[in-house]
């Protein structure tokens, strides 16, 4: 199986550690030092040799970092990990900080009246964290400090970073040559006046150079750094290993290959203004090229809206992607419900429907973790089932089911709320909202410009009116073959870049009640220009184009609480769910399929 089950928080080493940190800082005269979940590559997903933070505080979540000072240490999380990292981390020495409500700069100034010097490895952060620190903090006596890596100093049997192999990515399914996006992307270099961009975030490299890697678990990346020119040629800084010749051969003559060595020294050669992502580089890069020849030039990633904006290869690439994963679904689901309640446990769910995507013989690994809450861990957002938390699924609760697929022509993210027997009208109620919000984002038409923020509230709405909500964005961009969650685009009430078309995104709004239950639903979507309208204004707009075709549970709708738009909206998508995926499965599913998706 690609997912596995062992425990990977212990508590109980929390102590030990930190108090080993605290070792080194004071012998490098450090007040504070600041560990990020982050590599790197700024990646949301990490190698065994860069979880750090989870080494030191036993909190394995995909988003956070620890402040660490003499007499406090505080995990900052956001709102999906509230409860979380109240099982994971020692609370006798590590003190969770609600962020981004709590923000580091005011933390610190609270914990450090005085100030003092805060260490931080320059690999891990970008270059806007520090310099927002140092312009908020520096005037109130406080010193950032570049140094080396504390973890790494008190982490005796650190992994080795990873040497997986890089493989080419068909340009059939890519849509566009290596050699034509780099020429395109150079061309707007030009007319910028920049000479040269440098590339660290490695979905962009695997994106522009139509390669894939196997550095990440889940994610199908390769660690390096690039620098593109102006011309359209490019130099990829990378391990040997990770090279065989037939991708010496496809990347061609204009890729120059250079070890990873040599990244920092071709910094310091560079001459003309160059770009750099202050969002995403290492403040490290910064520093190296303010000592060289070149002008440093503040931009975003060239490649961010070129690879969020899929190409039609790309989109109905996709496509049959999720038609193949809503094939692995229903057959799970079938199978689901002839198991009676109470006679399977979270483990059981997470191996059958792995079991059924594998089936298809196209799976290249799941895309994350599954997760598979019943009852109240269906209110952990981000639940993870070990052996030690393992439980069976009992009569009468609710069982969130959030997972996904790779495959080569696409990247899968559904979520569902399944019913174990009978449940209470209460999950009922909140089912039903949960599903009114899904289906507001689904049928939406707006005006081009619009961001995320703009869209977010639409599918909090009928939560809102019984005065509940949830603590995640409505929904994240996701790639093709790449990472689950890619940006620039999101659903979210902080995300302002405008929608365009092509871009993917999740639909998948919730409702979390600590210690009872859990709802999450979960389509993907993409952005499409919208059909003209008879009387409508001459102005352009979007919709979305729905590309998951899962039925949604029926037994747990209230009907009389949806509109007629909204039933109908249900009652459409059903009979595409039956038409599309009935001809791809088992007799049995095909039997299950046609039940599920009878009209309400």
């Amino acid at each position: 199986m690609f997912q596995t089950f062992e425990n990977r928080a212990d508590p109980s080493t929390g102590q030990a550690r930190l108090a080993a940190l605290r070792a080194q800082m004071s012998a490098n005269g450090l007040a504070g030092f600041l560990v990020p979940r982050a590599d790197a590559h700024q990646g949301e997903y990490c190698a065994p040799h860069d979880e750090r933070l989870a080494w030191v505080s036993g909190f394995t979540g995909s988003a956070g970092f620890c402040a660490v000072l003499a007499h406090r240490a505080g995990v900052f999380i956001d709102g999906r990990y509230r409860t979380q990292v109240k099982e994971q981390v020692d609370l006798k020495v590590y003190t969770p900080v609600p962020w981004p409500e709590t923000p580091l700069k005011t933390w610190l100034e609270a914990e450090l009246p005085a100030g003092g010097v805060i260490g931080y490895d320059a690999w891990l952060h970008s270059a806007q964290e520090i310099e927002e620190l140092e312009q908020a903090l520096e005037p109130k006596g406080f010193l950032f400090r570049p140094t080396d890596n504390l973890v790494d100093q008190i982490w005796p049997d650190q992994p080795a970073p990873p040497r997986g192999l890089i493989t080419p990515y068909p340009e059939a399914l890519a849509g566009e040559s290596h050699a034509s996006k780099r020429k395109r992307l150079g061309r707007s270099l030009q007319a910028l006046g920049q000479s040269a961009a440098v590339l660290t975030l490695p979905d962009s490299i695997a994106w522009l150079l139509n390669i894939r890697g196997s550095d990440i678990p889940r994610n199908p990346v390769p660690h390096c750094f690039a620098i593109l020119f102006d011309t359209g040629n490019l130099s990829l800084f990378v391990a040997a290993e990770k090279l065989d010749e037939q991708l010496r051969a496809h990347l061609g003559p204009e890729i120059t290959l250079r070890p990873p060595s040599a990244f920092l020294p071709a910094l310091h050669s560079l001459q003309g203004a160059v770009r750099i992502d202050r969002a995403s580089a290492p403040v490290k890069l910064a520093h190296e090229l303010r000592e060289g020849h070149a002008t440093l030039s503040w931009g975003e990633d060239p490649c961010l809206l070129p690879k969020a904006c899929k190409t039609s290869a790309e989109i109905t690439g996709t496509q049959e992607a999720h038609l193949r994963d809503a094939a692995a679904m229903v057959e799970f689901l079938s199978w689901y419900d002839q198991q009676p309640p109470g006679s399977l446990t979270e483990i059981d769910v997470v191996s059958r429907l792995e079991q059924a995507r594998r089936a298809s013989g196209a799976l290249k690994d799941i895309s994350f973790e599954t997760i598979a809450g019943t009852g109240p861990h269906g209110a952990i957002m981000h639940y993870r089932v070990t052996t030690e938390t393992n439980a069976p699924l009992k009569e009468g609760q609710l069982l969130v089911l959030d997972s996904g697929g790779q495959y080569l022509d696409g990247t899968t993210d559904i979520t569902r709320t399944l019913p174990v027997g009978a449940v209470g009208h209460s999950e009922k109620e909140a089912y039903t909202r949960v599903l009114q919000g899904m289906i507001a984002i689904s049928r939406l038409r707006f005006p081009k410009g619009l961001a995320g923020r703009d869209l977010d509230a639409i599918a909090r709405y009928p939560l809102w009116l019984a005065g509940q909500d949830f603590n995640h964005g409505t929904g994240h961009g996701v790639g093709v073959y790449l990472c689950v969650h890619e940006g620039p685009q999101r659903l979210s009430r902080v995300s302002q870049v405008p929608l365009r078309a092509g871009m993917i995104l999740s639909n998948e709004p919730g409702y979390y009640r600590e210690g009872a239950f859990g709802i999450r639903l979960e389509n993907l979507i993409v952005v499409q220009e919208a059909c003209a309208l008879e009387g409508a204004d001459a102005r352009e707009m979007f919709d979305f184009l729905t590309l998951t075709y899962v039925p949604l549970d029926r037994r747990l709708i209230l009907p009389e609480a949806l509109s007629r738009g909204e039933r109908d909206w249900l009652n459409h998508y059903h009979a595409a769910c039956a038409a599309k995926v009935a001809p791809r499965v088992s007799e049995p599913a095909q039997k299950w399929l046609t039940a599920a998706t009878q009209p309400i």
